[in-house]
């Protein structure tokens, strides 16, 4: 491991901003933030908005200074990455953002059922092998997991790159008869993107320059709870030989 990332893990630890649970405290057991973050981490009693797979941070803290009226959380799993977050959170005085390092398959250890108003998910992986497609950020697995924090009337927001991604979350939405708010495949081509939207990561700048367009979804889960898994691939041809290009 590089020098860098060493530094950065142990500067992590001086963040307030910052959590870092060890796995035994998150592994089928309540953290003890759980039910609590407005008491005991905000110390206020305003709307949860989490990012899953924040990476460094850049969506999060940008919402938390556009929005001083919620809290907002950065997770990842990646403490190098969101060290840029916490590092800016920290230096600007900022007491609305916090960044909680953890997986994501974790995320009912963390959060009681309607402690979370909205979740952002910013260019996930889109796991295109077939046989990962349960790890996907919006399978069905992770939407029964969603329900389980969610307050009734809450979001979630998708933003990727991914065409197939974009295409399967609206199967998972017509699937399930799920309210759908908002669905566009090319926010900047139509002129979709607001000021929120346009805040764009490091990922995104770079699928930008290679002429990808980036896709939008906002939905809600409509107060169900229960989301049997089922398949849908649609055309993965395509995509495939755009996500190599896309990682190269």
């Amino acid at each position: 491991m590089g020098k860098d990332k060493l530094r950065r893990f142990r500067e992590n630890l001086t963040f307030p901003c910052f959590i870092q649970p060890a796995f035994e405290e998150a592994f089928g057991r309540d953290h003890p933030l759980k039910g609590h973050w407005h008491r005991d981490f905000f110390r206020n009693d305003r709307p949860i908005v989490l990012e899953l797979g924040c990476g460094k941070g850049e969506y999060t803290v940008a919402l938390a200074e556009r929005d001083p009226q919620r809290n907002f959380i950065g997770i990842d799993i990646k403490g190098a990455r969101m060290w840029r977050g916490a590092k800016t959170v920290t230096e600007r005085g900022m007491t609305n953002a916090g960044f909680l390092r953890t997986r994501i398959e974790f995320i009912e250890s963390f959060f009681a059922p309607g402690e979370v108003a909205e979740i952002w998910i910013t260019f996930p992986d889109p796991q295109l092998k077939t046989r990962r497609a349960k790890k996907r950020l919006t399978s069905p697995l992770f939407l029964g997991r969603y329900a389980r924090l969610l307050a009734p009337d809450g979001l979630i927001r998708l933003k990727t790159d991914s065409q197939h991604l974009y295409a399967y979350t609206r199967e998972v939405i017509r699937h399930f008869s799920l309210p759908c708010h908002a669905a566009c495949d090319d926010i900047y081509g139509s002129g979709f993107a607001d000021e929120v939207l346009s805040v764009k990561t490091a990922y995104e700048r770079q699928f930008l320059e290679r002429g990808l367009p980036i896709t939008y979804t906002s939905f809600s889960l409509g107060g169900r709870t229960d989301f049997p898994p089922f398949d849908w691939e649609g055309d993965l041809a395509e995509e495939k030989d755009g996500e190599a290009a896309r990682r190269q």
